[in-house]
Parts: C-alpha cells; sequence; structure tokens
C-alpha cells in the first residue's frame, strides 16, 4: 500500500483511475486512491491518513483531478453491537458522482 500526500496532488491536474471514500460515523471519511498500479490512502502533512468531513469537502479538493470511477464504502459496528450477526466481510461500494453540485 502506497501513500499518497495531498500536497503532491493538490495543484496539479492528476488522473485518478479509482477513488474510494470510506465512510465512518461521525462524518469521517478516508480517501483511498489508485493512479496506474499504485494505490493507497491520501495523507495529510502530517504523515495521517487525511480526514475529510463531508462529501462536498472531498468533490471540492479533488475537483481539478480527473476521476475515472468514484466509489463510497460505508462501515457501521451497529449490527454486531445489537446482536445482529455478523456482516460479510466484504462490503458494499456504491456510485459516489465527483461533481459539483451548481
Amino acid at each position: 500500500m502506497n501513500k499518497f500526500y495531498f500536497r503532491d496532488i493538490e495543484n496539479d491536474p492528476v488522473v485518478i483511475d479509482y477513488l474510494e471514500v470510506q465512510s465512518f460515523e461521525m462524518n469521517v471519511y478516508l480517501v483511498l486512491i489508485c493512479i496506474g498500479q499504485r494505490s493507497g490512502l491520501v495523507y495529510d502533512s502530517e504523515d495521517k491518513p487525511m480526514r475529510f468531513y463531508s462529501a462536498g469537502q472531498i468533490r471540492e479538493l479533488f475537483a481539478h483531478c480527473h476521476v475515472e470511477k468514484s466509489v463510497m464504502k460505508h462501515d457501521t459496528p451497529y449490527d454486531e453491537m445489537i446482536g445482529n450477526p455478523p456482516k460479510a466481510s466484504h462490503s458494499v461500494a456504491l456510485p459516489f458522482t465527483m461533481a459539483l453540485p451548481y
């Protein structure tokens, strides 16, 4: 897994083959990107996975990039917390549009 520092892509129009928004509770999102054969999370300048706080923020910060495919995956612990059986080991990826609202 690679690290993509946001500072390295924020000013250049990068072609991103795949962008995955990983949605967690409390409006926290991480972004995994694939460029060519490399894939990994987007990191901030402090060498930590960069946290995003809304889908709109992600769209705005990556608006200068050309994203071929984008999806959102959501993971929640609530099924197990309320006594339901553990969920499947694979999560479902839903389409995620990178288009900014008008």
